[in-house]
């Protein structure tokens, strides 16, 4: 199938929704996404987002929070951009029917969390990311300029290179004509072209054998966006959330919200030992990179699987009232939190790099937008303040739905693109392949490539890449596609992204950090 539109959207989280409804009003828009629409990394935020709305806060003093967070790497201009902004796009969620909660005074009940000097942090109880797509989602869906693609699975964006011109790297002067999407009806590839395409596809926790990213973060869109020659830039800057729930066999890792400790809730070891002290004068509210840092150190002292979250010393109502799915999750398992100590263990969680974007979420690609946690805008720097992610999302996607308004009548749609070749491709036999290349993958990337890395370590991580890098495009090249295949192949990618760029930073630097140059600049 052929299809021709003006906005093509690939994700269906809170930046990819952002821009379809600002766009809409505009012209006929697509989402493509490879799950069910409300499945996203979004959906999955627990603490909130974060934004400037009552004093004494100030937008100064969220300034300045996120570039002490991004240790030095933060783009200032970026940061002053997001922040000031962040109140007018937060009462946009809000019409478009977000509820999150208040005191019983009306104004609305702002939590804090580590590296945050203030209490900013909107939410809807401990369920923010659910609550904001439940409202997109509803007013997407009753747009009828918008039409959402579910269960579709973006292969490849369409560039110069599929009318087979030759595009040189170090001059690339690349422009996206839309992307091949495999329909999950017919397992063929469509063509869907289009004046512009955004890039919302999230994250890439996957890459590793612990995340608190559901299944479909699988780095698609930096993938897609590398291979088509796009500018991708600080994905060695992986950041692990601290607080993930230990429970084996579980994936993904159910995440123990920040807020909790903000709440109150105390670091501890297993024998109930206070450690963060030794660490940070923050203790058990410092930045998310020094906190992983501290268990992971903690953990490889004592031999324990794990560390400890304390909230028993807290007002179980309270607890109950603030973090109902926490509780009754850790409470499924045998955990009562206002008794039991809760077992927790870093987990990767947020990549805080990606494709490069300017102030109006332009990539390298002409007409090639991207948001989101998939994009890399310059407002984390070495390591992401917490919940500031969403706003990330809705600031640049806002910004770019403007861009692209702009320039709607300049633009034309490519008719010259050919549809997709599949000739020479068979069913290919061998999945369970696909399978072990991916737990050999993220076994890689876990052991060499986590939150403490070396030189060795690096070296090692590419060499055995390599070997599993070439068996795949052996089984892409000649496969009729799947889903597993494509996303095995990004994860791949972005394996090795990570890694070249991970040997490429000979210092110790926020999320990134090296036994080879031990001192931490932040």
């Amino acid at each position: 199938m052929r299809y021709k539109v003006d906005f093509l959207v690939i994700g269906s989280g809170i930046a990819g929704l952002t821009y379809a409804l600002k766009v809409a009003p505009y012209g006929k828009v697509i989402i493509v996404t490879k799950d069910a629409a409300a499945e996203s990394n979004t959906r999955y935020a627990q603490g909130g987002i974060a934004a400037v709305m009552y004093t004494p806060d100030t937008y100064e003093k969220h300034v300045q929070d996120t570039i002490t967070a991004g240790a030095g790497l933060c783009d200032e201009k970026i940061v002053r951009i997001t922040i000031t902004e962040s109140t007018e796009r937060i009462k946009e969620l809000i019409n478009w029917g977000t509820n999150f909660d208040k005191t019983e005074s009306g104004k609305y009940d702002l939590a804090k969390e580590g590296g945050h000097s203030e209490y900013r942090v909107l939410h809807h109880k401990d369920g923010t990311g659910a609550e904001i797509i439940r409202a997109l989602i509803e007013q997407a869906q009753n747009h009828p300029n918008i039409e959402i693609l579910e269960n579709y699975f973006a292969v490849n964006l369409i560039t110069q290179h599929h009318l087979g011109k030759i595009v040189n790297k170090k001059t690339a002067d690349v422009s996206c004509f839309g992307a091949y999407v495999l329909n999950p009806e017919t397992n063929l590839i469509d063509t869907i072209l289009s004046k512009f395409t955004l890039m919302a596809t999230g994250g890439s926790g996957n890459v590793y054998s612990t995340t608190t990213n559901p299944a479909i973060a699988t780095g698609d869109g930096v993938a897609m966006t590398y291979r088509a020659k796009g500018k991708v830039e600080n994905m060695e800057f992986i950041q692990f959330h601290p607080t993930s729930l230990y429970n084996p066999g579980e994936r993904p890792s159910f995440l123990i919200s920040e807020a909790l400790r903000g709440f109150g809730a105390i670091l501890k070891t297993v024998d109930g030992k206070e450690f963060m002290q030794k660490y940070d004068k923050r203790k058990s509210l410092a930045p998310r990179d020094i906190v992983a840092r501290a268990i992971d150190n903690e953990m490889k002292i004592s031999g324990d699987d794990h560390v400890c979250l304390d909230c028993r010393h807290l007002n179980k109502n309270d607890l109950i009232n603030h973090f109902p799915n926490i509780y009754a999750k850790c409470f499924s398992i045998g955990i009562d939190i206002a008794k039991d100590m809760i077992p927790v263990v870093p987990a990767a969680h947020y990549s805080c790099g990606g494709i490069k974007t300017d102030e109006f979420g332009r990539t390298s690609i002409h007409n090639l937008y991207a948001a989101g946690e998939c994009a890399c805008t310059g407002l984390h720097g070495a390591n992401r303040l917490a919940s500031n992610s969403l706003l990330e999302a809705l600031v640049f996607a806002h910004r770019a739905s403007e861009d692209s308004i702009l320039k709607i009548n300049s633009v034309t749609i490519n008719n010259e693109i050919p549809d997709w070749n599949a000739e020479g491709t068979v069913l290919n036999e061998e999945m369970v392949l696909i399978t072990q290349t991916l737990k050999e993958l993220q076994f890689i990337m876990s052991n060499y490539v986590g939150i403490v890395r070396s030189d060795l370590r690096l070296k090692r991580a590419l060499d055995r890449l390599e070997i599993i890098f070439r068996e795949t495009e052996d089984i892409y090249e000649k496969s009729i596609l799947t889903r597993k295949i494509c996303e095995l192949r990004n994860l791949i990618n972005i394996a090795y992204i990570i890694i070249k760029m991970a040997i490429h930073r000979k210092e110790s630097r926020g999320l990134h950090f090296s036994l080879n140059y031990p001192k931490i600049t932040n």
